[in-house]
C-alpha cells in the first residue's frame, strides 16, 4: 500500500450552497479517488483514498479551481488510516459541534445558464429566473437557516419532475440548487401599470417593458435585492423626466450596459476593470467617460466619470438580447431616506407619480440589498459600497472578536458582528434619519445576529450622544456598551483591513465626526492602535454657521471659513466679491458667528473641499451627500501633473500639530479674481492637500523621531482618486509605509468594522 494514501481534508469558507460536494464528486471520479464528502457545521470534510499522486493532484485541483463562486479561507489535509472504500459517495450532512459556517451570497448568472436561456431547444428557454450552484439569489431569499429551499422564499414554488431529477442528482450542477427552477414550477414577472392594472405576464411581459423603454417611458423593475428604475440612457429627455420624478436633480445615475462593447460607446476601461464588471459578485465600476461620448450629459452632470454594470440576472439580460437596447439607467427606486424597495405594495405605493409600470415578480425577497459599487485606483479595488455580491460573506481576522457587534455610524451606515475568527459586516443601510431605515436596520440585524449564533457581549456605538445607533446601544441588552470616537474606527478599521496590530499614524480625511473635544472632526492625523490613540495634528477649527445648513449650501461653509480667516468686517467684504447676489445673508451670518449662534466649530477635509467648490461656483448648494466636494474632484485627474500649490502653515501647539489655511485662501480669493479657471485652482487646490498631508507626517515623525514611519489612510475623502494617487505616491517618496482599504469602503461604511475591533481589544 505504499503507493497509496488515506487522507482527511477539511475545508472552511464559502462551500455550501455552491455546488462544493458535486464538484469534489466529479474529480474524485476524474483521479479514480474513493471516499466521501460530506457538509458539516466548519464547512467540507472529505474522505480521500487513493494512488499518492492521484491525492495530491485531487487536493491541488480543489485548491487551485474551486467551483466559480466558492471562495477557499481554509484548508487542512492530514494523513488518516485507511477505511478501504471502494467508491466515492456523497453522504449525510453532519449538525453538531460550534458552526463557522458562511452564509452563501447573491451571485450573478452564470455562462452555462446563460447558454441554457438563450438555446430555443433548452426547457429553460428565456426563462428570467434560470439559476444553478453556481449563481443566483442567496442571501436575499433566505427565511431562516440552514440554507435549505423550505426556508428560503422558494419555499412557495413546488418543484416539477423535471427539476427535483436535477436537484437530486449528484453530477449535476443543480444539485441541491435550492432556488432551482423552470417555467413549469418556478416564479414567474408580471407587467402592470402604476395603477395596478394587470397588463402581461411571462415572455409577453418582457417583451412589452422593452417596448416602454424604447418608447421613453420609466420602468420599475424588481431585480435580486430590489426595485430599480430603468429607462432609456440615450434619452435625454426621459434622463430628465426622472430626475424631476424623483426629485434628484445631479446625482450621477448608474448604467446597465447589455455588453462590454456597449460599455466601449461611453467609457474607457482596463483588463481589471472587464473582469470586475464580469466577475459572479457584478458590482458598478466607476469608469472614466470618455470625451465626447454619446451620453446625454444629464446620466451623471458634472462628472467625468460613469457607474456602470452589466446585467446580472437572467431577467436583466432579457432586456437587452434582441431588443437594441444598449445602455439602460439602472438606478435604485427607493425615495430619498427610505430603504430599497422590495416589496410589491411599496413598490405602487411609493413609484406612483416616479415610475409608469412596474416589472414585478412573484419571488419574495426576504433580504433587500443595493448593488455594490467599486473603482480601481493604483491598480487596487475600492469600495464605495460593500453589499450585493460580497454581503454576507465573513472577513477573517487573526484576533478573537467572538460575541462583540459594532453599530456602525450615522451615514452610510454597516454593522458588524464578531464570532470567533471572523467578522460579519452586514448590507449597507444608508442614513439612518427616518424610521423606516431604523426598522430595516433592525431587521437585517437580528436577523444576522440570530444566524451567526452570537451572544451580545460587547456592543460598540459612535460617541456622539444623538446618532440612532448611540440611542440603540443603549437599549440593548450587553454586559459592556463601549462609545468609539468616529475617526479611531476609521484608523482602525484600515489598520484591520491589513492585519496591522502595532501602533501605526491614522490620517483619517472625511466630512465629519463627533470630536473627544465637543469639535467636529475630519482632517486628523492620530497615532495609535485599537487600545488607544494621540491626535498629532489637525486642521485649524472654523465656524460651519447653520450648522447641517452650511452642509447642504456650501456657499455658507464658505463664508464661514472666511469670516474665521480674515475677521467680521473683511471677511464680510470678501463673501460679497464672492458670492455678490448673498450680501443679505452674509450679514446674518456675520452676527451668528460673532456671537456664536448656532455656528458649531469644525476642521474636516471634506467640509474645505465643499468651501473651495462654492468659492469657485463649481458648487453652491449640494443637492445629494458630498456633491461639492465631488464635482470639485471630478474636475481633475490622476494622471495631472502640476509643480506648485498654495502656501499654508503647520503651527505646534501643545504637541499637536494646526494646519493653518489664511494664506491659501489669499491665493485661491486672489486668482478667482484673476478670472483663473476653476479647473485650475482644483488641481492647484488638491496638490494643496496632498503637501499639507505630506509636511504634516513629516512634521509629526520629526517631532517624535522614535516613532514608525507606518500609516493608514482612511475616510470618505480618499476615494478622490488623485487625492489617494498622489498621496501614496509622495509618502513613499518619503519612506513611508503606506497602506490603503481593501475589503470595506474608506467612507462610513467600514467603521463598524474598526468600532467591533476596538471595542473587542479594550474589553479583553
Amino acid at each position: 500500500m505504499e503507493n497509496f494514501k488515506a487522507t482527511k481534508i477539511t475545508v472552511k469558507g464559502r462551500v455550501q450552497g455552491v455546488g462544493f460536494r458535486p464538484f469534489i464528486f466529479f474529480i474524485a471520479e476524474k483521479y479514480a479517488i474513493c471516499g466521501t464528502v460530506q457538509n458539516n457545521m466548519d464547512g467540507v470534510k472529505i474522505i480521500a483514498e487513493g494512488e499518492v499522486s492521484s491525492v495530491a493532484a485531487f487536493v491541488e485541483v480543489i485548491k487551485t479551481k474551486p467551483p466559480r463562486i466558492a471562495r477557499i479561507d481554509q484548508i487542512k489535509v492530514e494523513e488518516i488510516s485507511f477505511n478501504n472504500f471502494n467508491s466515492f459517495t456523497i453522504i449525510e450532512s453532519e449538525r453538531g459541534g460550534k458552526s463557522s459556517l458562511v452564509i452563501p451570497v447573491d451571485t450573478a448568472v452564470c455562462p452555462e445558464c446563460l447558454a441554457e436561456m438563450e438555446d430555443p431547444e433548452n426547457f429553460r428557454y428565456q426563462y428570467p429566473f434560470i439559476n444553478c450552484t453556481q449563481c443566483g439569489p442567496r442571501y436575499t431569499i433566505i427565511r431562516e437557516l440552514p440554507y435549505d429551499r423550505p426556508y428560503t422564499t422558494m419555499s412557495d414554488f413546488l418543484m416539477c419532475e423535471d427539476c427535483k431529477k436535477e436537484y437530486d442528482d449528484p453530477t449535476n450542477r443543480r444539485h441541491h440548487a435550492q432556488p432551482i427552477a423552470c417555467p413549469k414550477c418556478g416564479p414567474t414577472v408580471t407587467l402592470s401599470s402604476i395603477k395596478g392594472e394587470f397588463l402581461s405576464t411571462g415572455k409577453k411581459a418582457i417583451d412589452e417593458t422593452i417596448k416602454y423603454i424604447k418608447s421613453g417611458k420609466i420602468v420599475a423593475i424588481k431585480g435580486i435585492g430590489g426595485y430599480h428604475l430603468a429607462c432609456d440612457a440615450m434619452d435625454e429627455d426621459v434622463v430628465q423626466r426622472l430626475r424631476q420624478r424623483k426629485k434628484r436633480p445631479n446625482r450621477p445615475l448608474a448604467i446597465m450596459a447589455g455588453t462590454v462593447t456597449a460599455v466601449e460607446k461611453v467609457a474607457s476601461f482596463c483588463q481589471k476593470e472587464i473582469e470586475l464588471l464580469h466577475s459572479p459578485e457584478a458590482p458598478i465600476v466607476v469608469l472614466k467617460k470618455k470625451e465626447n461620448d454619446t451620453l446625454p450629459e444629464a446620466v451623471a452632470p458634472g462628472m467625468n466619470t460613469i457607474g456602470v454594470f452589466l446585467p446580472y440576472t437572467p431577467l436583466h439580460k432579457l432586456l437587452f438580447l434582441n431588443s437594441e437596447l444598449d445602455l439602460i439607467i439602472m438606478t435604485s427606486a427607493n425615495p430619498s431616506g427610505l430603504p430599497m424597495l422590495h416589496k410589491d405594495d411599496e413598490a405602487f405605493t411609493y413609484l406612483d407619480g416616479i415610475a409608469d409600470h412596474i416589472l414585478s415578480s412573484n419571488r419574495e425577497i426576504e433580504h433587500p440589498i443595493d448593488d455594490s459599487v467599486v473603482q480601481l485606483v493604483n491598480d487596487e479595488v475600492h469600495f464605495f459600497r460593500r453589499a450585493r455580491g460580497y454581503v454576507p460573506d465573513p472577513i477573517f481576522t487573526e484576533r478573537d472578536v467572538n460575541g462583540v457587534i459594532a453599530l456602525g455610524p450615522q451615514q452610510k451606515n454597516t454593522f458588524t458582528f464578531g464570532r470567533y475568527d471572523q467578522l460579519f459586516i452586514g448590507p449597507h443601510i444608508g442614513d439612518m434619519g427616518s424610521v423606516e431605515v431604523t426598522n430595516h436596520y433592525l431587521n437585517e440585524f437580528l436577523h444576522l445576529e440570530k444566524w451567526m449564533g452570537v451572544n451580545r457581549v460587547v456592543v460598540a456605538h459612535d460617541m456622539h450622544p444623538q446618532y440612532e445607533t448611540t440611542k440603540l446601544a443603549q437599549e440593548m441588552k450587553a454586559s459592556v456598551i463601549i462609545p468609539v470616537q468616529h475617526h479611531h474606527a476609521h484608523h482602525v478599521a484600515c489598520m484591520e483591513d491589513n492585519l496591522l496590530k502595532e501602533p501605526c499614524f491614522g490620517l483619517i480625511l472625511d466630512g465629519t465626526g463627533y470630536g473627544e473635544d465637543g469639535n467636529i472632526w475630519g482632517f486628523e492625523l492620530l497615532y495609535g492602535d485599537a487600545i488607544s490613540f494621540k491626535r498629532m495634528g489637525h486642521l485649524a477649527y472654523y465656524p460651519l454657521p447653520g450648522g447641517e445648513k452650511a452642509v447642504k449650501e456650501p456657499w455658507r461653509n464658505a463664508v464661514g471659513l472666511i469670516i474665521s480667516q480674515f475677521g467680521i468686517e473683511e471677511g464680510k467684504s470678501v463673501s460679497a466679491t464672492l458670492f455678490p447676489e448673498k450680501q443679505r445673508e452674509i450679514e446674518i451670518i456675520a452676527t451668528m458667528i460673532d456671537k456664536k449662534i448656532n455656528s458649531p466649530l469644525a476642521g474636516t477635509c471634506g467640509r474645505l473641499f465643499d468651501a473651495v467648490s462654492a468659492m469657485v461656483r463649481t458648487c453652491t448648494v449640494s443637492t445629494y451627500d458630498g456633491e461639492a466636494a465631488i464635482r470639485l474632484s471630478e474636475l481633475v485627474s490622476e494622471e495631472e501633473v502640476i509643480d506648485e500649490y498654495y502656501p499654508f502653515e503647520l503651527i505646534v501647539k501643545d504637541g499637536i500639530v494646526q494646519i493653518s489655511l489664511k494664506n491659501m485662501l489669499k491665493e485661491v480669493i486672489k486668482e478667482i479674481g484673476q478670472g483663473k479657471e476653476a479647473k485650475q485652482i482644483s488641481l492647484k487646490f488638491h496638490e494643496t492637500i496632498v503637501q499639507i498631508c505630506t509636511s504634516l507626517l513629516s512634521e509629526a515623525t520629526k517631532q517624535n523621531p522614535f516613532l514608525p514611519k507606518k500609516v493608514v489612510l482612511s475616510g470618505g475623502s480618499f476615494h478622490n482618486r488623485y487625492l489617494l494617487t498622489k498621496l501614496v505616491k509622495a509618502l513613499k517618496e518619503k519612506d513611508f509605509q503606506v497602506f490603503t482599504h481593501k475589503k470595506v469602503p474608506c467612507s462610513d461604511g467600514g467603521i463598524s468594522l474598526g468600532q467591533l475591533i476596538i471595542a473587542s481589544e479594550k474589553n479583553n
